[in-house]
């Protein structure tokens, strides 16, 4: 390879995604998605048509780089309304391109070479590449399946304590969670918030499912923990709860000072978010307790049928607390690892699934698969029928 082409050492610590990878997959073979999280039903009516409006009000050109006004000041409201937190909209939100590009312009503007980042596993497969990106070392601490298909996720306290150390710089959590459905609980906040605060860490939450939660879960932000407001980057947005994950619509959460450093990353790495799809956030995040209550039921109603198509089919399947992914265990299929049975499932079964290992660095996924269930009931009741095919497999 000659020197133009070689390309940087931290490109080459991480691959392209694995889960847009199979819906690339999916595309080829003509095989059901249940790979990548985005709805195959249509956005609500009211928050399509405000849309459509700012467009032809023109609301088409550059917002202020860090939101536009009344976003952020929606963004304030929702926060006050459903954790009870006071945001200051104009020194303390800043709206990105999405809820990974506000993770990634969190990471480098708090993380410096040298320093770490804990991370659970499994994980959304951003969050690693994110912190090699931000010049720092990514620290794991596994998250432990449940014994049963009822029970919880769970992690070590005292492997959580070990990977906290002097270069640590922050945690990052995601509750719920992607790809597991945990929902993490207060006492296991606290736990985080003691670390945090022994370490002197900060903890970058994303809460980008926080209204997709079953089972009388509930979602608590960490920044509403004892001590940790003026310690957390909360990071949020438009996609999960709106079903609107092509409009790429997010913020970041932060005190003052945070802020002003994440808006200067963010403003060089995209400028800013879509005027009038910030427009139209507007009219999101104004809608009524009903929609939240209504969209919760909807995926629990979902959850619950792609659970009996599992089961049916010979997965040992977890079931999550939040969010819309199921992990399952796929040992009893007879494959070699997840990356063999996602191939023979998209090209055979015709359902594209994202293998497990490719949310943890450890080798703890090789057995375990991720399914989605944001889908139509016809979409996941044909899944159910091909995934059939596995049953004969498993039960020779």
């Amino acid at each position: 390879m000659t020197q133009a082409n070689r390309i940087s050492s931290k490109a080459a610590q991480f691959t392209e995604s694995v889960i847009r990878d199979m819906t690339r997959q999916a595309i080829r073979f003509g095989a059901i998605n249940l790979a990548q999280g985005f709805p195959d039903f249509a956005a609500p009516e009211e928050i399509k048509r405000a849309a459509q409006e700012a467009i032809a009000a023109d609301i088409n050109q550059y917002a202020v780089t860090w939101g536009a006004k009344n976003l952020r000041e929606a963004i304030a409201r929702k926060l006050q309304t459903w954790q009870g937190l006071a945001i200051d909209p104009e020194t303390e939100v800043t709206v990105c391109c999405g809820s990974t590009e506000a993770m990634i312009a969190s990471l480098m503007a708090v993380l410096d070479p040298g320093e770490e980042v804990v991370v659970f596993e499994p994980f959304y497969e951003n969050y690693g590449p994110d912190a090699v990106l931000s010049g720092a070392t990514p620290r794991f601490v596994t998250l432990h399946p449940p014994r049963g298909p009822e029970g919880e996720w769970s992690f070590d306290p005292a492997e959580l304590r070990a990977a906290f150390n002097r270069r640590t710089r922050a945690i990052i959590l995601n509750t719920p969670n992607n790809p597991t459905g945990k929902v993490f609980t207060r006492a296991e906040l606290e736990q985080i918030r003691d670390l945090c605060l022994e370490f002197d860490v900060l903890a970058i939450t994303d809460e980008i499912y926080e209204h997709i939660i079953f089972d009388g879960a509930r979602h608590i932000s960490i920044a509403t923990i004892d001590g940790m407001r003026d310690r957390t980057i909360t990071i949020n947005g438009m996609s999960k709860t709106y079903s609107v994950t092509g409009w790429r619509v997010g913020w970041a959460v932060a005190p003052p000072v945070l802020t002003g450093a994440i808006r200067k990353v963010h403003d060089f790495l995209t400028v800013g978010a879509a005027a009038p799809l910030q427009a139209a956030g507007v009219t999101a995040l104004s809608m009524p307790e009903s929609y939240y209550q209504s969209l919760a039921e909807n995926y629990r109603q979902r959850r619950d049928r792609m659970l009996a198509a599992l089961f049916q089919a010979g997965f040992r399947a977890y079931s999550p607390r939040g969010a819309y992914y199921i992990m399952t265990d796929v040992t009893s299929f007879g494959f070699a690892d997840d990356l063999a049975f996602v191939q023979y499932l998209v090209r055979e079964a015709g359902v594209a699934a994202v293998p497990g290992s490719s949310f943890y660095k450890s080798s703890a996924g090789r057995q375990q698969v991720r399914f989605v269930f944001c889908k139509q009931d016809a979409t996941l009741d044909a899944a159910g029928v091909r995934l059939q095919k596995l049953a004969v497999k498993a039960n020779r």
